[in-house]
């Protein structure tokens, strides 16, 4: 189960799930790229490809996608909460429904979709859950308040989720990768070319270094040398001055 898989790093996951021959349900907004999708991946690895149209921001979307599989008759091995988007400005100066929409999308449809899966996961003996966090959950994030707030979020969820299951079987990783070329830049309004995407990472490469992370069972995955120096600076250097760094970079 995969949201988000129409484009960037969802479209990775899925291809790269497809070539390990899982059956892939997929989660996004736009039904036409998700049926393109679907048949191309049927027609390359021979697998089962169930499409789940679903806008993510509305209240309780979640329980769309799980009351999809339940349906279907589907038993959820793997989850992937990719979906997810961020706004580049001042909190003060931004548009609010596009916040809150945020919240919505990075924090509670993964929490409901982590919920609603978990239990199953739980009573079959085994599953992995790969969140998608980011080099955001380090530090405050002036100009880009929200999304930094929603991707800590993922980071400490994901971690306290480990501890309640552990000897279930179950897994859950939170994989933290540094800027990544997916377009995020446009969709979060940031100026195309800031010092912080200049050296993006493939989105190819950041999700196969997730998968192999979650398939090892591991907790969190900091992916990239980028992302390795900003976690350890984020240990060692006070708040004040991490905030600042981060401020600088979304600019």
């Amino acid at each position: 189960m995969i949201t988000g898989a129409s484009g960037g790093l969802g479209l990775e996951f899925s291809k790269i799930l497809a070539r390990k021959h899982y059956d892939l349900v997929l989660a996004a907004r736009s039904e036409d790229k998700l049926n393109d999708l679907k048949d191309w991946l049927e027609d390359q690895y021979d697998i089962r490809v169930f499409v789940c149209p679903v806008d993510l921001s509305v209240k309780d979307a979640a329980l769309t996608v799980f009351n999809f599989t339940q349906e279907q008759g589907l038993s959820i091995d793997v989850l992937i909460n990719n979906a997810g988007f961020g706004d580049a400005g001042s909190f003060a100066e931004s548009d609010w429904r596009k916040q809150y929409e945020m919240v919505k999308v990075n924090i509670v449809a993964l929490m409901q979709l982590t919920h609603c899966f978990l239990k199953p996961m739980i009573a079959q003996g085994h599953g992995k859950i790969l969140n998608l966090s980011s080099v955001a959950a380090f530090s405050a994030g002036p100009d880009m308040s929200i999304y930094y707030a929603s991707k800590a979020f993922v980071r400490s969820f994901s971690e306290a989720v480990v501890e309640e299951v552990k000897g279930t079987g179950v897994t859950v990783t939170a994989v933290c990768p540094g800027p990544t070329a997916t377009g995020f830049e446009k969709a979060a309004s940031m100026k195309v070319g800031s010092s912080m995407f200049r050296k993006a990472a493939a989105a190819s490469d950041v999700a196969e270094d997730g998968i192999r992370a979650m398939e090892k069972g591991r907790v969190l995955h900091y992916q990239g040398a980028f992302t390795k120096l900003m976690n350890v600076g984020s240990r060692i250097a006070p708040r004040a001055i991490t905030r600042k760094f981060a401020g600088k970079m979304n600019h």
